[in-house]
């Protein structure tokens, strides 16, 4: 299926590595122009831009600031249009997880978790807004939240497990006043999936994950890039502020 994103601009927060990476990859291949947001990884960003010039022949820029930063984030914006041209979609994929029990869980490292989570969701998708409708522009916004979200966990995730429910109502929210706009606002919520920061943890016991999934096993980054990709283009224009399960089962509604 053609999803109609040729040529057009996609900015992917947080987007050098892990789902991040697997998003900008996913774009690429509909051939689309990716701004691959970054904060202080420059070698790696450009080790991607390399990779998906190279291996989709599409054109790709990097993005860099803080998400949480409005001054860094209106720059970001700034840097992709000069590069690539105005943003066409915005994917919400920048995190922080500290993990800690509650009890030990400073104040400094819980405000961090909602400051990249879920002011940076903000701050970008404000300026992706701001920026569409003084063009009166169509677009789309895809944030990135989780099934900790609704299940929660028991390894010491509070401050990013509260975070990533507060983008599921952030998403509803603006989902409705962006509605008379054109403007569609959509959230994926991925299960288990195998990045470098669960790597070595899945490697050392895959049978104690993969057997808490239904489907049987730990999802691919890039199964859960390509559902994401999907909201981006025009193929869900009937969608917003919907929160889509890619899961491997475990949420069951």
């Amino acid at each position: 299926m053609d999803l109609g994103l040729k040529d057009k601009v996609v900015l992917v927060t947080g987007g050098y590595r892990g789902l991040g990476k697997a998003i900008c990859r996913s774009l690429a291949g509909e051939g689309a122009r990716v701004a691959v947001n970054h904060r202080h990884n420059p070698d790696e960003v450009a080790a991607l831009i390399a990779e998906l010039k190279q291996e989709f022949g599409i054109e790709a820029a990097p993005a860099v600031g803080d998400v949480s930063n409005e001054d860094n984030v209106a720059a970001m914006f700034d840097q992709a249009e000069e590069n690539l041209g105005p943003v066409a979609a915005l994917v919400n994929n920048a995190a922080y997880c500290p993990v800690e029990p509650t009890v030990d869980l400073s104040v400094e490292e819980y405000q961090r978790a909602l400051n990249v989570n879920m002011t940076g969701t903000f701050l970008c998708s404000r300026e992706m807004v701001r920026r569409l409708l003084d063009t009166n522009d169509h677009g789309k916004i895809v944030n990135i939240s989780s099934q900790a979200a609704f299940r929660g966990s028991q390894s010491g995730k509070t401050a990013y497990d509260s975070s990533k429910a507060g983008i599921i109502g952030f998403t509803i929210s603006l989902g409705l006043e962006m509605a008379k706009h054109g403007i569609n606002v959509n959230c994926v919520a991925p299960g288990l999936m195998y990045t470098e920061m669960l790597a070595e943890a899945i490697d050392a016991n895959p049978e104690k994950y993969n057997s808490r999934v239904p489907l049987g096993r730990i999802g691919q980054t890039k199964e859960i890039a390509d559902v994401a990709v999907f909201l981006c283009s025009d193929r869900a224009s009937y969608m917003t502020g919907a929160t889509v399960d890619v899961s491997g089962g475990l949420a069951m509604h």
